[in-house]
């Protein structure tokens, strides 16, 4: 069997749909033999469009208790499914339900509301595609992953029971008279007693890459709105270069310095069971796009050039000048994990130590509790660039025009904090 992901780019609107199921029929032909389908296609999809930032307003609006301005923006959101179901040829309400009301609880954590509204996207995306490759003839299931991807209750970042949820899976998969297509959500997971999780950032591709492991998946591949893995973001930097294999090890590493083609737990999965990954334009089906596996058909040669934003960097510095590094590594690192702080970058000297952190709505709670026991500064509304096989005329060329804070050299690899 094979696993494909579609990302929000891919279903952002009714066209994206059609060639949804443009790319479904051209898996299920490859899959015949003898005019028998073989083993079938899971079909992970993300929300469509810009769906989870206009839900995260939502629930920012609630949190705020201005109700008024989160309907509006919830209505915004119905709308918006409504709009693509009728160019679908579908009838909202009746081909698919449209919940009315937020679930929205005020007793419930911040956390937690956010889970159970921001998950809508994939619900209301995932109906939508899965009705309408019915009514194109396929053969299509429509599975409600909350109740088949069992995860414990650290809302925003649920961690996933394996066991569980290998055994739920594959009864499913494995029963008689299967549809050729089952239709799952990305990104989300339910807890034992009925409530929906989220699985963090690029929590579809993980959905993904979990459903091939626990199907041994014959491939992954995600779809997206570029050619394949670049060297560099197209927005960003010009003249990019597509990189066609690499090894589960530099995505990994390429991943972790902040590219958002792939994020790192998605590779586990996959390396675990030496399952290939595809990750190909949506638009160009047909093109060989990039694989990553145990075996890449050469080194990268070329640079690649990873930009990290909205960054804070936080340097920490002991109030009775004890050498921060040996006295007091342990109780920084404890504080940053407890408020949930994702860090890139560490730079340490005898008596600072320097983290480039993502600068979430934990991060002012996370300084005040260093303040308690260290002297704290920090810059905001910074970008960390990662360059891998950098050169000195590479690196002279990327600090050219801009205010470097802090920079991290190795051999073949260069790292700068940068004012945005």
């Amino acid at each position: 069997m094979k696993v494909y992901k579609f990302g929000g780019a891919s279903v952002k609107d009714a066209a994206g749909v059609r060639n949804v199921e443009r790319i479904v029929r051209l898996s299920l032909n490859d899959q015949m033999v003898n005019d028998q389908m073989v083993n079938g296609l899971m079909v992970v999809v993300s929300a469509m469009g810009k769906t989870t930032n206009a839900l995260e307003r939502v629930v920012a609006f609630l949190d705020a208790g201005k109700e008024e301005e989160a309907l509006a923006q919830w209505v915004d959101i119905i709308d918006f499914h409504v709009a693509i179901m009728k160019a679908l040829g579908l009838q909202p309400g009746a081909d698919v339900r449209l919940q009315g009301e937020i679930p929205y609880d005020p007793q419930r954590s911040y956390d937690e509301n956010y889970d159970q509204i921001v998950s809508m996207g994939e619900i209301l995306s995932t109906q939508i595609i899965a009705v309408y490759l019915l009514k194109q003839g396929l053969s299509v299931e429509w599975w409600n992953t909350p109740k088949l991807l069992r995860t414990d209750d650290t809302w925003r970042e649920a961690r996933v029971d394996d066991e569980t949820s290998r055994n739920i899976i594959r009864a499913g998969w494995n029963r008689p008279n299967r549809p050729q297509i089952v239709v799952v959500q990305g990104f989300i997971g339910g807890t034992a007693d009925g409530r929906r999780t989220t699985l963090g950032r690029e929590g579809s591709d993980y959905t993904a890459a979990l459903m091939g492991n626990y199907l041994d998946a014959e491939s992954v591949t995600i779809w997206k709105d570029v050619p394949g893995i670049l060297n560099a973001d197209p927005r960003l930097e010009p003249n990019t270069v597509l990189i066609p294999s690499l090894r589960y090890q530099d995505a990994v590493e390429l991943s972790y310095s902040g590219a958002q083609i792939i994020h790192p737990k998605t590779i586990r999965p996959l390396e675990n069971k030496q399952i290939p990954l595809f990750v190909k334009p949506f638009g160009d089906p047909q093109a060989a796009g990039s694989c990553i596996s145990a075996e890449s058909e050469g080194p990268i040669n070329v640079p690649v050039y990873i930009w990290r934003k909205n960054q804070i960097l936080i340097t920490m510095r002991a109030k009775d000048f004890a050498f921060v590094l040996e006295e007091s590594l342990s109780e920084i690192f404890d504080i940053i994990h407890a408020h949930r702080l994702k860090v890139a970058l560490i730079q340490s000297s005898a008596v600072t130590i320097s983290v480039c952190v993502d600068n979430t709505r934990f991060v002012p709670e996370a300084i005040e509790a260093l303040q308690a026991h260290f002297k704290v500064s920090y810059n905001d509304g910074l970008s960390l660039l990662t360059i891998r096989g950098t050169t000195p005329d590479i690196l002279e060329a990327a600090k050219a025009g801009r205010e470097i804070l802090l920079t991290q050299t190795t051999r073949r690899t260069a790292r700068l904090v940068v004012k945005e």
